[in-house]
């Protein structure tokens, strides 16, 4: 670790940060929710509450809401370790989770492909898991969620590539179908994790 990184790292982090991207209607929330029920009760895992400019009525993950203005001031104070804005909304990784990673834990975040330079300078090491499924049932998973227009759909889809770029090290789940399966690959690749954080 050189200068600069140690700098970006204050924590000297020993744990290991997964953070789960994936366009919507990939099924990020329901596979988070399944190593959520696995791992209940580990003291070495830790699933980060994000905190989100939306009420916390509104559906989704469970997070904690502020106001915009409250968002602003918590940045300014240096509250999150990443934040970002998307869709209208500003989400926050919270500091915090440097205590746990510098204790050597795994640290599970729900991210977004377009901050991963992001996630990279403010943790080390870093894992990406990359959930995707096929367009046709992306495009049908929106649908159902009745959120979106058909066309709109059609031209989220049609936005960016899903690939993560290859300086990442990365693990790809593809949701396209039965989800228990998706979900076993998940728990698997979190079990490898931790043996080689226990190994090391």
């Amino acid at each position: 670790m050189d200068g600069r990184t140690a700098a970006l790292h204050p924590n000297a982090a020993t744990g290991t940060m997964v953070v789960v991207v994936g366009p919507s209607g990939a099924g990020k929330d329901s596979l988070i929710q399944i190593a959520m029920d696995h791992f209940a009760g580990r003291a070495d895992v830790h699933f980060v509450q994000r905190v989100i400019t939306r009420p916390a009525d509104a559906g989704g993950e469970a997070h904690k809401d502020v106001s915009a203005d409250e968002f602003d001031t918590l940045r300014e104070k240096g509250a999150f370790a990443v934040d970002w804005d998307a869709h209208g909304l500003s989400y926050g990784i919270p500091a915090a989770v440097h205590e746990k990673l510098a204790l050597g834990h795994l640290v599970v975040a729900n991210g977004s492909r377009s901050v991963l330079d992001r996630f990279a300078l403010a943790f080390s090491p870093l894992l990406v898991i990359n959930v995707t499924a096929r367009p046709d049932v992306l495009a049908q998973r929106l649908e159902q969620r009745g959120r979106e227009t058909h066309e709109d759909i059609l031209a989220r889809l049609s936005r960016g590539s899903l690939e993560i770029p290859p300086n990442f090290d990365c693990v790809t789940i593809d949701n396209s179908g039965d989800l228990a399966d998706a979900g076993r690959q998940l728990l698997e690749t979190l079990e490898g994790v931790l043996k080689r954080s226990a190994e090391s």
